[in-house]
């Protein structure tokens, strides 16, 4: 109740809402209640909005990196190629945190300094609200296409190569203050990381050929970049922390070594300081982008570009219809055993199903008979009402996607149909198992039919 009372007090401050509002603006938003989220994706447009949701017992306001045309179109069922059409731009958000405040502090200070290095101008800071900072630079930073790719699909390479740069830019000096502020003393980093000795110390040979013991921080060094990914979310500035009670604040990034928690304490926030300040007109940050391709260049901006092209027309072909209607007797183990009757899911199989047969080439009249079929052979049928409103639903919104994929755990092993035979090992969801079936014995029939 006494945290209830600090987030009511704090949301219902004007100028709290109208920030939090200004920062939701083009951006998927979630709310936290507590230790839960909500239904995404959802938008937060009016200040009033932010008492109300505080009122109902959000704790917390998360937003994308992403920024959206339409946010509310978004859907775990888009592909890359339709997330990419949504899409119209994102921001750099660097998550630094070394999960000991002070040596967060240090990161934070180089990392600011990096971006400097690279002739960035329009850098913004935040504390994160418990042990980090959230380092950001805005769209409007970027140029709109490099090298004739249109930046704005260059999402998520671009941020994750920009973090794994920024990361090798900072370790030494990061190393050496860490160094300078615990006295060279090893055993003190060892205790407060709890990592072991070979963990944390690298060799290095002076003029001498002495080795000399260094400190290496990327056991503990933690700037964000497996999850720079679609639809990823951060806290937003002005947020409530769940775990300290703190407040996610913007700071002064030129008075970032000088920051303390107190300073994130609700009753001393004070809306001074901007977050991805968008008002730049100059793309100060096209240095950064090239130069974080050029560090350790596996790919150049245009074969990255082309890799993404591949990968969209693999994909597009493992979501392209067989010319050929699939047969059951190419189904998986899991879908036979679905069509015998489930007691457990009934209602998830009418989702697999649909999706299954559709993406296997069947029409929408031969798969309705299918269905009813199938719901007779449940244990407990489902209403026939259900299952047509749902293939209704599917043919009206004409989405066609692959069913689930074998590891997801809320499916197939959760009401005991995952009964995998030797091809099972070689797939990871049950339409790629009917295609590579279907066409291992279109290969068979025809070397028989055609001897060599």
């Amino acid at each position: 109740m006494l945290f209830l009372a600090k987030t009511l007090s704090f949301y219902k401050r004007r100028d709290i809402q109208e920030e939090l509002v200004k920062q939701a603006k083009d951006k998927e938003v979630a709310f936290r209640f507590g230790d839960r989220f909500s239904k995404r994706p959802e938008t937060l447009s009016y200040p009033n909005d932010v008492l109300e949701l505080a009122k109902q017992r959000v704790t917390s306001f998360h937003c994308s990196e992403e920024l959206w045309n339409n946010p509310l179109q978004l859907s775990t069922t888009l592909r890359r190629e339709e997330l990419d059409a949504l899409r119209k731009g994102w921001d750099l958000v660097l998550d630094i945190d070394c999960h000991f405040f002070d040596y967060s502090k240090i990161a934070a200070y180089y990392t600011i300094k990096a971006l400097k290095y690279n002739k960035v101008k329009s850098i913004t800071a935040k504390f994160s609200g418990n042990k980090g900072f959230h380092i950001a630079v805005p769209f409007e930073a970027f140029p709109k296409t490099i090298e004739g790719v249109p930046v704005k699909n260059l999402f998520p390479e671009a941020p994750r190569r920009i973090a794994e740069y920024i990361k090798f830019l900072i370790q030494d000096p990061l190393s050496k203050a860490i160094m300078k502020l615990e006295k060279k003393d090893f055993n003190k980093i060892i205790k407060k990381t709890g990592l072991r000795a070979e963990q944390i110390i690298r060799y290095e040979k002076n003029e001498f050929g002495d080795r000399v013991p260094q400190l290496n921080v990327e056991p503990f060094l933690e700037i964000d970049t497996l999850l720079i990914s679609s639809r990823h979310l951060y806290r937003m500035p002005y947020s409530f922390h769940e775990k300290s009670a703190l407040v996610s604040v913007p700071i002064n990034i030129n008075n970032i070594l000088k920051f303390k928690k107190e300073f994130a304490k609700p009753e001393n926030v004070r809306v001074e300081h901007p977050f991805l300040d968008r008002s730049t007109k100059v793309p100060d940050a096209e240095t950064l982008l090239r130069n974080a391709f050029d560090f350790k260049p596996a790919t150049s901006i245009i074969e990255e570009e082309e890799k993404r092209k591949k990968r969209l027309e693999e994909k597009q072909a493992y979501h392209s219809l067989p010319e050929k209607a699939i047969g059951e007797e190419y189904f998986p183990p899991c879908i036979k055993l679905i069509l015998k009757g489930v007691e457990d899911g009934r209602k998830r199989s009418t989702f697999i199903l649909i999706n299954f047969l559709v993406s296997c080439g069947w029409d929408y009249d031969t798969i309705e008979q299918r269905l009813m079929e199938w719901n007779k052979n449940n244990p407990e049928p489902l209403r026939p009402q259900y299952v047509l409103g749902q293939l209704r639903y599917a043919k009206q919104n004409r989405k066609r996607a692959p069913p689930p994929n074998c590891n997801n755990p809320a499916y197939y092993k959760s009401f005991l149909v995952c009964k995998p035979d030797e091809l099972c090992s070689q797939i990871r969801n049950p339409l790629q198992y009917a295609k590579k079936k279907a066409k291992t014995f279109a290969v068979s029939a025809r070397r028989k039919k055609n001897p060599s």
